[in-house]
């Protein structure tokens, strides 16, 4: 018996590992592409505060997520909130590193972007942590304590790759995109009304598509 409870924790500790690293790549991608335009000093406090936000969110989330999840239309929303973050930090890579507007409201407008975006995207990871956790509240806690290195090493080490690649954002915004047509077709409402069995990469997709050509425009438009 004692066998069997050491396996499923094992098992369970193997999958919030793997939860942890998939999603919390998530949320790096959200910090890296809304600090890209902070001066350097300033990175290193937007990646502190974004993930000290990504963190207290999830802690927060993981008591409530299940029942937000669901109320009908509540994806719905955050997906399209989503979509508009994702479409803005294509935007703001328009703009230089000169720093002719106060240091500060950049530093809080790189916050703002980065809670609003963790508290969308914890609603799925919260609620995947502690499904994998079972109950167990000890695993919960572990489940958090180890996205924070996850995200804060993840965000650092994709700004410099976006200083290298600036693709890079279009792809990290592409994701946005693909999480937030999945949250949509996901909500409780479209899943009740609508049959998205063997289609159900087609939101997803389009959210993608929709994030890269918005953006591309739009920033064309306003060079």
């Amino acid at each position: 018996m004692e066998d069997i409870i050491y396996n499923a924790a094992f098992v369970s500790i193997l999958q919030i590992i793997a939860i942890d690293i998939i999603l919390g790549g998530d949320n790096a991608i959200v910090i890296a592409l809304a600090c890209k335009n902070l001066p350097e000093k300033q990175r290193k406090l937007g990646i502190f505060y974004g993930a000290l936000g990504a963190i207290v969110l999830r802690v927060i989330m993981v008591f409530f997520a299940t029942t937000l999840l669901m109320v009908s239309g509540l994806k719905i929303i955050g997906g399209l909130l989503l979509f508009w973050i994702a479409v803005k930090l294509i935007l703001d890579s328009n703009k230089t590193n000169v720093v002719n507007i106060s240091q500060e409201k950049n530093l809080i407008d790189a916050v703002k972007t980065i809670i609003i975006a963790d508290f969308i995207m914890s609603l799925d990871n919260s609620v995947a942590i502690a499904a994998a956790a079972n109950g167990n509240m000890y695993l919960v806690v572990f489940g958090l304590l180890l996205s924070i290195p996850i995200i804060i090493w993840g965000s650092s080490l994709i700004l410099k790759f976006i200083d290298k690649y600036p693709i890079i954002i279009y792809l990290g915004s592409a994701l946005l995109g693909w999480i937030a047509g999945d949250m949509i077709q996901t909500d409780i409402l479209i899943k009740s009304n609508f049959d998205l069995i063997g289609n159900n990469v087609l939101l997803p997709f389009a959210g993608s598509t929709f994030v890269v050509i918005s953006g591309f425009l739009f920033k064309s438009l306003n060079k």
